[in-house]
């Protein structure tokens, strides 16, 4: 335990769960000034008659009485809604697949979050991400997790050096199996806590579910990419580049995947895993967010298309101040909206929106 550290104030974003519990446990070891923050970001009532959050509120609490460190409970919904739900919405409406994970980071947990742990004179913020940072001389780069399979830096590639110059990963040098044996060995009550594999806000609730409240399901066919109708979609902003299992068949019986979208026409169109329009040579990127200063180009590093996806071979060129990405080999189900995020040496270079 360092007694310079218990100079830090650290903000502790606890969310209920085993991994940010974990990392403020590990935080009160080191001896920094700890407080823990409750974050409301998306509030409705469940069949139970109680808020969503509430449960998740419980546990939260009950870890904090545990390291004998405060709780506050904040919220943020106004703010999740304004910078998080409705670009969500709006980027579905135009057939794109967004990831709300990476907006909620950059616009709430490192945007609100953070401008309310300053304006309270803490000195950093510390969340239960999987991944890690590293001071150079010149810069604060984000770098990948201990863990390979756990790592989140595809989630945390918009920051920016401003917040992530605040920021603490305290289990990113833990793997998955250990942070579960310290929550043992921390006696924390939530220790045995199952993980949420929901998205941030929605929950374990069918993504399609969601959008239809705010959505109008609007049907057209769905065909081959041979021209031939073989059903009826249920609307073009609830299937996503790459999806399968879409309740129709043809005579081969084989399993059927999402190729394009054609909003023009209304159509959804299909084929089979081996379909040429499934996969793509190249891509467009745009928004790009370069985490430790513009790159020279061409650039060649490795990408990530979706998180967990391995890390494949790619060229980045700019040719008339676009971006364009240049595969080593075909990447399968390249979806507008998603994010390609840029890899090299295990650094997080940062990345951008596919167009």
């Amino acid at each position: 335990m360092s007694k310079a550290n218990n100079k830090i104030k650290v903000l502790c974003a606890m969310s209920g769960g085993v991994d940010s519990s974990v990392a403020a446990a590990l935080l009160v070891a080191e001896g920094y000034n700890v407080t823990g923050a409750f974050m409301v970001n998306y509030d409705e009532i469940g069949p139970n008659g109680e808020s969503c959050w509430a449960a998740d509120y419980q546990d939260a609490l009950r870890v904090a009485a545990k390291l004998g460190i405060p709780l506050l409970r904040w919220d943020f919904v106004k703010e999740y809604k304004e910078t998080v739900l409705d670009y969500m919405f709006s980027e579905y409406e135009k057939g794109r697949t967004p990831n709300p994970d990476i907006l909620c980071n950059k616009f709430v947990k490192f945007g609100s979050w953070l401008d309310k742990a300053k304006e309270l004179g803490f000195n950093k913020l510390a969340t239960g991400h999987y991944a890690r940072i590293k001071q150079s001389k010149n810069s604060v780069k984000l770098m990948e997790a201990k863990d390979k399979n756990k790592d989140q830096t595809y989630f945390l590639h918009q920051l920016n050096q401003g917040q992530l110059k605040h920021a603490i990963f305290p289990i990113g040098d833990y793997t998955k199996p250990e942070v579960r044996k310290l929550a043992k060995k921390f006696g924390l009550p939530n220790a045995d806590k199952e993980e949420s594999m929901g998205i941030c806000f929605v929950g374990e609730v069918p993504m399609k579910d969601f959008l239809l409240k705010k959505i109008k399901s609007k049907p057209g066919k769905i065909l081959l990419s041979t021209g031939e109708v073989i059903g009826e979609h249920d609307g073009l902003p609830f299937y996503t580049i790459g999806q399968r299992n879409l309740g129709v068949k043809t005579k081969e019986n084989k399993p059927l995947y999402v190729l394009d979208k054609n909003f023009e026409k209304n159509e959804l169109v299909v084929g089979y895993e081996d379909d040429v329009l499934l996969y793509k040579k190249e891509a467009e990127v745009d928004e790009i967010n370069w985490i430790s200063g513009k790159p020279k180009f061409p650039l060649s590093c490795e990408v990530r298309l979706r998180h967990r996806q391995t890390l494949e071979k790619v060229k980045v060129e700019m040719k008339n101040k676009k971006i364009f990405l240049k595969f080593s080999k075909p990447q399968r189900a390249v979806t507008p909206g998603q994010f390609a995020v840029f890899y090299k040496k295990g650094e997080c270079l940062g990345g951008g929106v596919i167009s």
